[in-house]
Protein backbone atom coordinates (compact mmCIF):
# COMPACT_ATOMS: atom_id res chain seq x y z
CA UNK A 1 0.00 0.00 0.00
CA UNK A 2 1.29 3.45 -0.89
CA UNK A 3 2.54 5.39 2.14
CA UNK A 4 0.65 8.49 1.01
CA UNK A 5 -2.60 6.52 1.23
CA UNK A 6 -1.86 5.42 4.79
CA UNK A 7 -0.89 8.95 5.83
CA UNK A 8 -3.96 10.46 4.15
CA UNK A 9 -6.31 8.11 6.00
CA UNK A 10 -4.67 8.41 9.41
CA UNK A 11 -4.01 12.14 9.25
CA UNK A 12 -7.61 12.54 8.11
CA UNK A 13 -8.75 10.79 11.29
CA UNK A 14 -6.39 12.72 13.57
CA UNK A 15 -6.96 16.15 12.02
CA UNK A 16 -10.74 15.66 12.19
CA UNK A 17 -10.42 14.63 15.83
CA UNK A 18 -8.20 17.62 16.72
CA UNK A 19 -10.57 20.07 15.04
CA UNK A 20 -13.41 18.73 17.18
CA UNK A 21 -11.68 18.49 20.57
CA UNK A 22 -12.05 22.17 21.59
CA UNK A 23 -15.79 22.22 20.85
CA UNK A 24 -16.86 18.75 22.00
CA UNK A 25 -20.39 18.76 23.46
CA UNK A 26 -21.23 22.18 22.00
CA UNK A 27 -24.64 22.41 20.35
CA UNK A 28 -25.21 22.89 16.63
CA UNK A 29 -26.89 26.18 17.39
CA UNK A 30 -23.80 27.50 19.20
CA UNK A 31 -21.51 26.30 16.43
CA UNK A 32 -23.72 27.85 13.78
CA UNK A 33 -23.23 31.17 15.56
CA UNK A 34 -19.48 30.61 16.00
CA UNK A 35 -18.40 27.87 13.58
CA UNK A 36 -15.07 26.07 13.64
CA UNK A 37 -13.00 27.26 10.67
CA UNK A 38 -9.59 25.93 11.71
CA UNK A 39 -7.58 24.61 14.63
CA UNK A 40 -8.66 26.16 17.92
CA UNK A 41 -6.96 26.05 21.31
CA UNK A 42 -8.31 25.32 24.80
CA UNK A 43 -12.12 25.12 24.77
CA UNK A 44 -13.95 22.10 26.22
CA UNK A 45 -10.92 20.14 27.42
CA UNK A 46 -8.54 23.10 27.93
CA UNK A 47 -5.98 21.68 25.50
CA UNK A 48 -3.57 23.44 23.11
CA UNK A 49 -4.34 23.57 19.39
CA UNK A 50 -3.56 20.35 17.55
CA UNK A 51 -4.45 18.12 20.51
CA UNK A 52 -6.16 14.87 19.59
CA UNK A 53 -8.23 12.68 21.86
CA UNK A 54 -9.13 9.06 22.54
CA UNK A 55 -10.31 8.59 18.94
CA UNK A 56 -6.80 9.05 17.55
CA UNK A 57 -5.05 7.44 20.52
CA UNK A 58 -6.96 4.20 20.10
CA UNK A 59 -6.56 4.27 16.31
CA UNK A 60 -2.80 4.66 16.74
CA UNK A 61 -2.73 1.89 19.34
CA UNK A 62 -4.59 -0.36 16.91
CA UNK A 63 -2.29 0.59 14.04
CA UNK A 64 0.80 -0.20 16.08
CA UNK A 65 -0.65 -3.56 17.14
CA UNK A 66 -1.38 -4.44 13.51
CA UNK A 67 2.31 -4.06 12.65
CA UNK A 68 2.60 -7.36 14.55
CA UNK A 69 -0.42 -8.95 12.84
CA UNK A 70 -3.99 -9.50 14.02
CA UNK A 71 -3.86 -10.35 17.72
CA UNK A 72 -6.87 -9.24 19.77
CA UNK A 73 -5.07 -9.65 23.10
CA UNK A 74 -2.26 -7.45 21.80
CA UNK A 75 -4.78 -4.82 20.68
CA UNK A 76 -6.36 -4.87 24.13
CA UNK A 77 -2.93 -4.60 25.80
CA UNK A 78 -2.21 -1.47 23.77
CA UNK A 79 -5.58 0.01 24.69
CA UNK A 80 -4.92 -0.73 28.37
CA UNK A 81 -1.49 0.93 28.17
CA UNK A 82 -3.22 3.98 26.73
CA UNK A 83 -5.78 4.06 29.55
CA UNK A 84 -3.30 3.37 32.36
CA UNK A 85 -0.06 4.95 31.15
CA UNK A 86 -1.09 7.56 28.59
CA UNK A 87 0.46 5.52 25.77
CA UNK A 88 -0.14 7.14 22.37
CA UNK A 89 -1.76 10.19 23.90
CA UNK A 90 -1.17 13.71 22.63
CA UNK A 91 0.46 14.99 25.83
CA UNK A 92 1.06 11.97 28.06
CA UNK A 93 -2.33 11.76 29.74
CA UNK A 94 -5.86 10.64 28.93
CA UNK A 95 -8.43 13.44 29.16
CA UNK A 96 -11.39 11.75 27.46
CA UNK A 97 -12.63 8.15 27.57
CA UNK A 98 -16.01 6.64 26.78
CA UNK A 99 -17.94 4.79 29.46
CA UNK A 100 -18.15 1.50 27.52
CA UNK A 101 -14.43 1.61 26.75
CA UNK A 102 -13.54 2.30 30.38
CA UNK A 103 -15.68 -0.61 31.62
CA UNK A 104 -14.24 -3.00 29.03
CA UNK A 105 -10.65 -2.12 29.87
CA UNK A 106 -11.31 -2.58 33.59
CA UNK A 107 -12.53 -6.09 32.75
CA UNK A 108 -9.45 -6.73 30.63
CA UNK A 109 -7.19 -5.51 33.44
CA UNK A 110 -8.85 -8.16 35.64
CA UNK A 111 -7.89 -10.89 33.14
CA UNK A 112 -11.10 -11.23 31.18
CA UNK A 113 -10.21 -12.43 27.64
CA UNK A 114 -10.16 -9.54 25.16
CA UNK A 115 -13.07 -10.80 23.08
CA UNK A 116 -15.28 -11.08 26.17
CA UNK A 117 -14.70 -7.56 27.46
CA UNK A 118 -17.02 -5.48 25.32
CA UNK A 119 -20.57 -4.91 26.54
CA UNK A 120 -23.36 -6.21 24.31
CA UNK A 121 -26.46 -4.40 25.56
CA UNK A 122 -28.45 -2.18 23.22
CA UNK A 123 -27.47 0.85 25.32
CA UNK A 124 -23.79 0.02 24.79
CA UNK A 125 -23.63 1.34 21.23
CA UNK A 126 -21.39 4.34 21.60
CA UNK A 127 -18.99 5.11 18.77
CA UNK A 128 -15.83 4.01 20.57
CA UNK A 129 -14.96 1.15 18.24
CA UNK A 130 -15.99 2.85 15.00
CA UNK A 131 -13.76 5.84 15.75
CA UNK A 132 -10.58 3.71 15.84
CA UNK A 133 -11.25 1.14 13.10
CA UNK A 134 -9.57 2.83 10.09
CA UNK A 135 -6.17 1.05 10.41
CA UNK A 136 -7.87 -2.34 10.29
CA UNK A 137 -9.69 -1.41 7.07
CA UNK A 138 -6.34 -0.53 5.48
CA UNK A 139 -4.81 -3.74 6.81
CA UNK A 140 -7.59 -5.98 5.47
CA UNK A 141 -7.41 -4.43 2.00
CA UNK A 142 -3.72 -5.20 1.80
CA UNK A 143 -3.65 -8.58 3.56
CA UNK A 144 -6.95 -10.18 2.51
CA UNK A 145 -7.39 -8.68 -0.93
CA UNK A 146 -9.57 -6.10 -2.62
CA UNK A 147 -12.68 -8.28 -2.31
CA UNK A 148 -12.39 -9.05 1.39
CA UNK A 149 -15.66 -7.26 2.14
CA UNK A 150 -17.61 -10.02 0.36
CA UNK A 151 -16.42 -12.57 2.91
CA UNK A 152 -17.95 -13.41 6.30
CA UNK A 153 -14.61 -14.42 7.83
CA UNK A 154 -13.02 -11.06 7.00
CA UNK A 155 -15.96 -9.18 8.52
CA UNK A 156 -15.50 -11.30 11.63
CA UNK A 157 -12.01 -9.81 12.03
CA UNK A 158 -13.60 -6.35 12.07
CA UNK A 159 -16.22 -7.52 14.55
CA UNK A 160 -13.63 -9.01 16.88
CA UNK A 161 -11.62 -5.79 16.87
CA UNK A 162 -14.80 -3.99 17.92
CA UNK A 163 -15.77 -6.62 20.52
CA UNK A 164 -12.83 -5.68 22.73
CA UNK A 165 -14.91 -2.70 23.87
CA UNK A 166 -18.21 -2.73 21.91
CA UNK A 167 -19.87 -6.08 21.22
CA UNK A 168 -23.48 -5.27 20.28
CA UNK A 169 -24.43 -6.12 16.66
CA UNK A 170 -25.22 -2.46 15.85
CA UNK A 171 -21.62 -1.53 16.68
CA UNK A 172 -20.27 -4.55 14.78
CA UNK A 173 -22.29 -3.77 11.66
CA UNK A 174 -21.37 -0.07 11.79
CA UNK A 175 -17.67 -0.94 11.86
CA UNK A 176 -18.13 -3.46 9.06
CA UNK A 177 -19.94 -1.01 6.79
CA UNK A 178 -17.33 1.69 7.40
CA UNK A 179 -14.44 -0.67 6.63
CA UNK A 180 -16.28 -1.93 3.55
CA UNK A 181 -16.63 1.63 2.22
CA UNK A 182 -12.93 2.23 2.87
CA UNK A 183 -12.19 -0.88 0.83
CA UNK A 184 -14.30 0.34 -2.09
CA UNK A 185 -12.52 3.71 -2.06
CA UNK A 186 -9.19 1.89 -2.11
CA UNK A 187 -10.37 -0.14 -5.10
CA UNK A 188 -10.60 3.09 -7.10
CA UNK A 189 -14.36 3.51 -7.38
CA UNK A 190 -15.90 6.95 -7.75
CA UNK A 191 -17.22 8.30 -4.48
CA UNK A 192 -20.91 7.47 -4.84
CA UNK A 193 -20.12 4.00 -6.19
CA UNK A 194 -17.74 3.37 -3.30
CA UNK A 195 -20.33 4.37 -0.72
CA UNK A 196 -23.07 2.37 -2.46
CA UNK A 197 -20.97 -0.77 -2.98
CA UNK A 198 -19.45 -0.60 0.48
CA UNK A 199 -22.84 -0.44 2.15
CA UNK A 200 -24.53 -3.04 -0.02
CA UNK A 201 -21.71 -5.59 0.08
CA UNK A 202 -21.58 -5.44 3.86
CA UNK A 203 -25.35 -5.70 4.18
CA UNK A 204 -25.35 -8.71 1.84
CA UNK A 205 -22.88 -10.51 4.09
CA UNK A 206 -24.86 -9.65 7.23
CA UNK A 207 -28.17 -10.73 5.71
CA UNK A 208 -26.81 -14.30 5.75
CA UNK A 209 -25.72 -14.19 9.41
CA UNK A 210 -28.44 -15.05 11.88
CA UNK A 211 -26.64 -13.38 14.81
CA UNK A 212 -26.67 -9.93 13.15
CA UNK A 213 -29.28 -10.01 10.37
CA UNK A 214 -32.08 -9.02 12.71
CA UNK A 215 -30.40 -5.66 13.26
CA UNK A 216 -30.20 -4.66 9.59
CA UNK A 217 -33.52 -2.73 9.77
CA UNK A 218 -31.72 -0.25 12.05
CA UNK A 219 -29.55 0.54 9.03
CA UNK A 220 -32.30 1.36 6.54
CA UNK A 221 -31.18 5.02 6.52
CA UNK A 222 -27.60 3.96 5.77
CA UNK A 223 -28.36 3.97 2.07
CA UNK A 224 -26.75 6.03 -0.69
CA UNK A 225 -29.93 7.60 -2.06
CA UNK A 226 -31.36 8.33 1.37
CA UNK A 227 -28.10 9.88 2.54
CA UNK A 228 -28.00 12.05 -0.58
CA UNK A 229 -31.55 13.32 -0.10
CA UNK A 230 -31.92 13.68 3.67
CA UNK A 231 -31.65 17.28 4.99
CA UNK A 232 -29.03 18.29 7.52
CA UNK A 233 -31.77 18.76 10.11
CA UNK A 234 -32.20 14.97 10.13
CA UNK A 235 -28.50 14.37 10.77
CA UNK A 236 -27.28 14.12 14.38
CA UNK A 237 -23.73 14.41 15.65
CA UNK A 238 -24.42 12.33 18.74
CA UNK A 239 -22.21 9.65 20.28
CA UNK A 240 -24.56 6.85 19.17
CA UNK A 241 -22.58 4.77 16.70
CA UNK A 242 -25.29 4.72 14.05
CA UNK A 243 -25.67 8.51 14.21
CA UNK A 244 -21.90 8.90 13.84
CA UNK A 245 -21.76 6.61 10.81
CA UNK A 246 -24.65 8.41 9.09
CA UNK A 247 -23.24 11.84 9.93
CA UNK A 248 -19.80 11.01 8.54
CA UNK A 249 -21.24 9.62 5.31
CA UNK A 250 -23.63 12.55 4.94
CA UNK A 251 -20.76 15.03 5.27
CA UNK A 252 -18.66 13.09 2.76
CA UNK A 253 -21.48 13.07 0.21
CA UNK A 254 -22.58 16.70 0.68
CA UNK A 255 -19.20 18.45 0.48
CA UNK A 256 -16.52 18.73 -2.19
CA UNK A 257 -13.19 18.90 -0.33
CA UNK A 258 -11.42 17.52 2.71
CA UNK A 259 -11.56 20.99 4.25
CA UNK A 260 -15.31 21.39 3.87
CA UNK A 261 -16.08 17.78 4.87
CA UNK A 262 -14.32 17.85 8.23
CA UNK A 263 -15.55 21.32 9.11
CA UNK A 264 -19.11 20.30 8.27
CA UNK A 265 -18.69 17.22 10.46
CA UNK A 266 -17.36 19.17 13.44
CA UNK A 267 -19.96 21.92 13.12
CA UNK A 268 -22.78 19.40 13.44
CA UNK A 269 -22.15 19.72 17.16
CA UNK A 270 -22.32 17.22 20.05
CA UNK A 271 -19.65 14.49 19.64
CA UNK A 272 -17.56 16.75 17.45
CA UNK A 273 -14.19 15.03 17.76
CA UNK A 274 -15.46 11.57 16.86
CA UNK A 275 -17.70 12.64 13.98
CA UNK A 276 -14.77 14.72 12.74
CA UNK A 277 -12.42 11.73 13.01
CA UNK A 278 -14.75 9.24 11.30
CA UNK A 279 -15.58 11.66 8.46
CA UNK A 280 -11.98 12.84 8.25
CA UNK A 281 -10.62 9.37 7.66
CA UNK A 282 -12.91 8.83 4.68
CA UNK A 283 -12.28 12.34 3.32
CA UNK A 284 -8.53 11.93 3.69
CA UNK A 285 -8.65 8.71 1.69
CA UNK A 286 -10.89 10.18 -0.98
CA UNK A 287 -9.21 13.55 -1.51
CA UNK A 288 -5.66 12.45 -0.76
CA UNK A 289 -2.83 13.64 1.45
CA UNK A 290 -2.26 16.86 -0.48
CA UNK A 291 -5.84 17.96 0.23
CA UNK A 292 -5.28 18.09 4.00
CA UNK A 293 -4.18 21.63 4.90
CA UNK A 294 -0.51 21.61 5.83
CA UNK A 295 -1.05 24.09 8.65
CA UNK A 296 -3.53 21.67 10.21
CA UNK A 297 -1.01 18.81 10.02
CA UNK A 298 1.95 20.81 11.30
CA UNK A 299 0.17 21.85 14.49
CA UNK A 300 -0.69 18.25 15.47
CA UNK A 301 0.91 17.01 18.64
CA UNK A 302 3.52 14.30 17.96
CA UNK A 303 3.31 14.79 14.20
CA UNK A 304 6.70 13.19 13.54
CA UNK A 305 5.89 10.12 15.64
CA UNK A 306 2.54 9.70 13.89
CA UNK A 307 4.20 9.83 10.48
CA UNK A 308 6.88 7.37 11.64
CA UNK A 309 4.20 4.91 12.77
CA UNK A 310 2.49 5.25 9.39
CA UNK A 311 5.81 4.31 7.76
CA UNK A 312 6.25 1.35 10.11
CA UNK A 313 2.70 0.16 9.43
CA UNK A 314 3.13 0.45 5.67
CA UNK A 315 6.41 -1.50 5.77
CA UNK A 316 4.75 -4.28 7.81
CA UNK A 317 2.01 -4.91 5.25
Amino acid sequence: MDIKTVKAAMLGVIVGDALGVPVEFMSREDLTADPVTGMREYGTHDQPAGTWSDDSSMALCLMESLTRGVDYEDMAENFLRWADEGYWTAHGEVFDMGIATRKALVKYAHRTPALECGASGERDNGNGSLMRIMPLALYLHEKMGACWNDEKDAHEVVHNASRITHAHPISLISCGIYCSIVNEILRGNDLESAVYSGIEKAKAVYAKQEEVSGYLPYFKEVDLEKLKSVPITAIRGSGYVLDTLKSALWCLLHTDSFFSCVLQAVNLGEDTDTVGAVAGGLAGLWYGLSAIPEDWISVLSREDEILALCEQFCESL
